[in-house]
Formats: structure tokens, C-alpha cells, sequence
């Protein structure tokens, strides 16, 4: 009896914390810590659920959200956190979405193809708009051809979060059949304030091989050629069937 009492003396202590003491403590670590926390005790879930703890996770500084995007609103901070994290919502602008990384609480973002500058973009012989479904978008921008390819995007710096670390990526399908996208490589960059990182991609992805060590790329229907996976980054396929860079 007395070996038991010493080993649940210290347990016994902490849960007679004050809950704010140990709000603020969880406060302090990441999302992910605070549901593990919730699972240590009572009392650890009481204060691990709390509005002021998860108030410390949501960002304050949310974009305007379009009408009825928070409908009905969350019962609690946590649920707002988990409700942003799980379903993107549209800004008020319309052509992007918003969204929060689980782990750290991080805005992301995505802009539709209205959102973008596309050189030739509003010339129907070269792109045109086609409705898509199983997106918070209604419609995406289809290449039919054209002889310069260039898509620019920029989001004001200030809609990040601050100390975090972003990739960009573009989200697209390359339809069956179509031809010309692999040589030269395109060029990418990224770039932000004085700071600029560039790097050649594949958007064809007409094939690869099973030890996913060469691409077979097909710039045009008389030609055929390969390239090392190490002078080029490829795209790779995400669970909604979409490619990503």
C-alpha cells in the first residue's frame, strides 16, 4: 500500500494543478501535443480542450471568409481548428482557399486558375475554362495548344504565417494523347522579396518505369527521349487523381 501511494503521489499532484496553469503550459506546445495530452488524464482533458488552449493554434489573423463558410459556426475553438484542418475554406475574394496545417497550425493556401496570370490565357484557340467537380473550385483552365507556355501566381506575404516554412506546388492533369510538354523542361521559380530559387520540371507524364529511376518523355509523336530522375523534378500523383509540382 505504501509503494502504491508513492507512485500515484506525483500523478495525484499534477492533476491538482489549476487548469489554467496547465492550459497555459499545453499553450506553449504544438496541436498535436494537446491531443495527446488530452489523453492523459481528467483533468489533462479538461484543460487540453479548453477555448484557451486551442485559441493559441488558430490563427488570428484569418482572411475574410466568404459568406457562409463557418456555417454554423463551430462549438469551440478546437472544433474551429479542426474544422478549418479538414475542410478548406473559400476566401472572400472567391479564387482562393484557405486551410491549416494540422501539425502547426500554419495558413495554406490555394489559388484558382481566375487567380493566375496565364500569357494568352482569354484567347480561346489556345485555353478555355471547363467546369471540374470534387473541388472547392468550379472550374479549371484547359491548354489546347500554344507556342509560349508561362503561368504566374503571387499571394501578398503577409497572408503567411509567420515563421513557417512553404513549398509551392501547381496542381494539374495532362490529358491522354497530349504531346510536346516534355523538352525543353520548363522552368520554375519561386520567388520572394530579393530571394529566388529556380529548377527545370517534367509535365509529361506519359510513362516511367517500374524502378521509377527514368521517365520516358515524349516531346513530340516522332521522338523519344530519357532523362536521369537527378536533372529534372517530377511530378507526382496525388489520392484525388490530380499531379502535383
Amino acid at each position: 500500500m505504501e509503494t502504491a501511494a508513492a507512485e500515484s503521489g506525483p500523478a495525484c499532484e499534477i492533476a491538482r494543478l489549476p487548469e489554467e496553469l496547465l492550459s497555459a503550459s499545453i499553450a506553449r506546445a504544438a496541436p498535436r501535443d494537446a491531443c495527446h495530452a488530452a489523453a492523459v488524464s481528467p483533468a489533462f482533458r479538461a484543460a487540453a480542450d479548453s477555448d484557451a488552449v486551442w485559441a493559441c493554434f488558430v490563427p488570428r489573423d484569418v482572411p475574410p471568409l466568404a459568406d457562409g463558410e463557418l456555417s454554423p459556426a463551430p462549438p469551440s475553438k478546437k472544433a474551429l481548428f479542426m474544422r478549418l484542418c479538414d475542410s478548406p475554406v473559400r476566401l472572400a475574394d472567391g479564387l482562393t482557399i484557405m486551410w491549416l496545417d494540422r501539425e502547426t497550425g500554419a495558413k495554406c493556401y490555394m489559388l484558382s486558375a481566375r487567380a493566375l496570370c496565364i500569357i494568352w490565357g482569354d484567347t480561346p484557340c489556345y485555353w478555355r475554362r471547363v467546369p471540374i467537380t470534387g473541388s472547392r473550385f468550379s472550374e479549371a483552365a484547359e491548354l489546347l495548344q500554344v507556342w509560349w507556355l508561362e503561368i504566374r501566381g503571387k499571394i501578398d506575404s503577409k497572408m503567411l504565417s509567420q515563421h513557417s516554412t512553404y513549398a509551392a506546388y501547381i496542381v494539374f492533369k495532362v490529358a491522354p494523347g497530349a504531346y510536346g510538354l516534355g523538352s525543353p523542361y520548363p522552368e520554375t521559380s519561386v520567388s520572394l522579396g530579393g530571394s529566388k530559387s529556380t529548377c527545370h520540371v517534367c509535365l509529361d507524364v506519359s510513362g516511367r518505369d517500374d524502378e521509377d529511376s527514368w521517365w520516358t518523355l515524349r516531346p513530340s509523336r516522332r521522338s523519344h527521349l530519357e532523362i536521369p530522375l537527378s536533372n529534372v523534378l517530377l511530378p507526382q500523383q496525388r489520392a484525388d487523381g490530380w499531379m502535383e509540382l
